[in-house]
């Protein structure tokens, strides 16, 4: 349990594993090709890594260099990330569902020397912009020969590992020795916060930070050596970077890419894995596709899931304060056998932990997992902090709360609510930017989260809302539209819910509809509608809705509670701007492009 090397840098993590399982069969990475999942050995990743860490050489790329990559999960990714910090190089990683423009600001404000993309969709964006940035040299392409790019500084992937076997024939023995030199306190990475707002910023992440929040997360979770983990989260994002990446390998882990978002389900059902790092929304898919087949079933069969369900929550209850009686035992090894066993096989059944984070996990999901028996393990924490600040501990998990903080941080919630933390995990600050560096770290070292929250006397933390987020009514209450929103996502028929009303005298709403249960509504009710454009728009989807939320908010107070709303049938997306590629809403963002909507909602009151 735990990390299975010593190490303090990255480099020197990768080395020593790559050592450690030098003749070891089992494999290190695995990936999709030709209707399979092929693994690559250990001693087989060592060779491709130093072979390109040589050839990014031979393109004069050396300690402190910016490289950027921009790709979808995949070896090639973890090949380039390994051979770039071998090098002392700092790569900076940028979603590929980056727009050519946000692709041209990062290669400008992080200086990329190369640029390592995944494919011609990805080339073509840097190509489009290639003009507007001064500083880089080459870029390299994974897949595909670029069609005839290489007089614009293209290369292939499979060029620079040619170069490599050249450049290392006249300099052997230049990447270990470039990796030996790595220290602790060098930059190693340049993580871009998709921000809500205004361009991102570069974070600064040394060697150490990861590191010690590599070494502290193990701690914290049973992550055992030969583990397999599904890879689907963005290794552009700190999450899936630290715990689906580095820390699986730290443990002696196994890293199976999925092919994408998309194919999560099958994937996993082909792959089996032991864990995952994931976000709540899959696991309110996953709840969503469940409960729509139960509530598709014949009566019995639903009356029997329901059975179990409440069996399941009540043993897991039971267990927590030690003590299962016999009878209960024999319901939950029942319901196991007629529901539950079948639901974990849809995960591949082999599960024994799924990580959450990026967003807050609503309760409820939690213990209708913990009831099936797949354990979720919340955590918490932002690109800044490397990224985890607390998780929950794994036989002492509390739903509603993101855990306990993990060793070697401290965490104070200051006099306004929001949370600050310190530690060897607390980036070095903002590229280029020591304004907004000084706005988010104190004099004492204090970083100031932008998250509001609580901890309770056991020390478990719990997240109410984001600082800015607050809305303040016209008549001057404080409303936190985070918890509010995730009330309203609990209905089948929401998909996407933006709260509205700061500076306001009431709450409206914009809601993006679950297409899927309108359709089966729709049928129900005999409603003829020509498409989701035209369904959306009916009076009786209206009508729908509103008593959906009638009954979601009827606990609310009255200044939460939404009194109009405007029915969208296009969903928020992350090229349309409106959401980050974490997920997140660009509030802003929304309320500019749907100005008119929301004017309309409030015409009429004085």
């Amino acid at each position: 349990m735990g990390v299975v090397v010593p190490f303090t840098t990255i480099p020197e993590m990768f080395f020593r594993l790559a050592e450690k399982y030098a003749t070891s069969e089992r494999p290190v990475l695995m990936h999709k090709a030709e209707g399979g999942y092929v693994g690559i050995r250990y001693a087989d990743l060592r060779r491709r890594v130093e072979l390109f860490a040589a050839g990014l050489a031979s393109l004069g790329v050396g300690k402190g260099d910016r490289v950027a990559i921009i790709s979808e999960n995949r070896p090639e990714w973890a090949v380039a990330d390994l051979a770039i910090t071998a090098l002392g190089a700092v790569d900076a990683p940028i979603y590929p569902t980056n727009t050519a423009k946000q692709v041209e600001y990062i290669l400008n404000d992080c200086g990329a020397k190369v640029a390592i993309v995944s494919n011609q969709f990805q080339l073509n964006k840097v190509l489009k912009v290639r003009g507007d940035t001064p500083a880089l040299e080459t870029t390299v392409l994974m897949a595909g020969k670029g069609g005839g790019a290489e007089d614009r500084g293209v290369v292939a992937f499979a060029k620079v590992l040619q170069a490599g076997e050249e450049y290392e024939r006249a300099h052997p023995g230049m990447v270990r020795a470039a990796a030996e030199a790595v220290r602790p306190e060098d930059l190693l990475t340049l993580i871009y916060t998709s921000g809500t707002t205004g361009n991102p910023k570069g974070v600064m992440l040394t060697h150490h930070n990861l590191v010690s929040n590599i070494l502290s997360g193990t701690q914290v979770l049973r992550v055992l050596e030969g583990d397999l983990f599904l890879s689907f989260l963005p290794l552009s994002h700190s999450f899936e970077r630290m715990a689906g990446y580095y820390a699986a390998l730290s443990c002696g882990g196994t890293i199976a890419y999925a092919e994408s978002v998309e194919t999560v389900p099958a994937n996993l059902m082909e792959v089996r894995p032991n864990v995952v790092a994931t976000v709540p929304r899959l696991f309110e898919r996953i709840h969503a596709r469940i409960m729509k087949q139960v509530d598709n079933s014949p009566p019995l069969r639903r009356k029997i899931f329901h059975w179990a369900l409440a069996a399941g929550k009540e043993h897991a209850a039971a267990a927590k304060q030690g003590r299962v009686p016999a009878a209960l035992a024999m319901r939950r090894a029942l319901a196991d056998r007629l529901v539950f066993r079948k639901i974990r096989e849809k995960t591949g059944g082999n599960i024994r932990f799924m990580v959450s984070g990026g967003a807050p996990l609503p309760r409820e999901f939690g213990e209708f997992f913990e009831a099936v028996g797949l354990r979720i393990i919340e955590g918490y924490g932002l690109t800044e902090t490397s990224p985890v600040i607390s998780v929950n501990p794994f036989d002492g998990y509390r739903f509603g709360t993101v855990g306990k903080v993990i060793p070697g941080v401290e965490v104070s919630i200051a006099p306004d609510g929001e949370i600050l933390a310190r530690g060897p995990n607390i980036m070095r600050g903002y590229w280029n930017n020591e304004a907004a560096t000084r706005e988010v770290i104190g004099e004492e070292g204090w970083f100031h989260t932008g998250d509001i929250g609580i901890m309770d006397a056991e020390g478990y933390l719990s997240i109410t809302d984001r600082k800015k987020h607050l809305f303040v009514s016209s008549g001057g209450k404080n409303i936190a539209p985070q918890p509010i929103e995730n009330l309203f996502l609990k209905s089948k028929y929401i998909e996407q819910f933006v709260l509205i009303g700061d500076r306001r005298m009431f709450l409206t709403a914009l809601i993006v509809p679950d297409f899927e249960s309108l359709k089966e509504f729709a049928s129900r009710s005999g409603i003829q509608y020509t498409g989701p454009s035209d369904l959306a728009h009916r009076a009786e989807v209206y009508e729908l809705l509103e008593k959906e939320i009638a009954g979601i908010q009827k606990d609310l107070a009255n200044f939460e509670r939404v009194r109009k709303f405007s029915v969208l049938d296009t969903p928020f997306t992350i090229e349309g701007g409106e959401i980050t590629p974490s997920l997140k809403v660009r509030r802003k963002m929304v309320e500019e492009k749907y100005a008119d909507r929301i004017e309309r909602m409030y015409e009429g009151i004085a």
